[in-house]
């Protein structure tokens, strides 16, 4: 079950794979991210130090929040994967010129997991083909539909 998508990045980069990965979460942003107050359009994955951290994911803090607690919406969170699954992507970015893009967070058996994609960039002229692509099913289904 998805809460939020990432669409922008399914424009911008061929999605090679997608690994599912547990997030190091405070109780607000729970709380925040189960009331759909998440933005994952800007955000972007970073391997440092043999550890894997989401970057510009917003969560904005509700408003019944703690008092006591200073809460910081786009703080850097750490992604949880095995090592062997670290290892392995660490290789591809390095060395194959992917790169790795949150795609979306979702519920899995009541906890809060996100998708990230090893992602090749596509150039301006793949982003028009695929748009044709999809322009055309979008015609073939209309003209099948009046068809009958």
């Amino acid at each position: 079950m998805s809460i939020i998508d990432n669409r922008k990045a399914f424009h911008d980069y061929f999605i090679e794979e997608k690994i599912e990965a547990g997030l190091v979460l405070e109780g607000w942003e729970v709380k925040a991210i189960r009331a759909g107050r998440a933005n994952i359009k800007e955000a972007y994955v970073l391997i440092r130090d043999g550890a894997i951290f989401i970057l510009g994911m917003h969560i904005t803090p509700l408003t019944s929040a703690s008092t006591h607690i200073h809460a910081d919406p786009v703080r850097t969170r750490k992604l949880l994967l095995h090592a062997a699954q670290i290892d392995r992507l660490l290789g591809q970015v390095e060395r194959a010129g992917f790169t790795l893009v949150p795609l979306d967070l979702h519920y899995s058996k009541g906890r809060i997991k996100a998708t990230v994609g090893l992602a090749k960039g596509k150039k301006q002229h793949d982003k028009r083909e695929t748009e044709k692509a999809r322009e055309w099913e979008r015609e073939k289904g209309r003209l099948m539909r009046d068809k009958t």
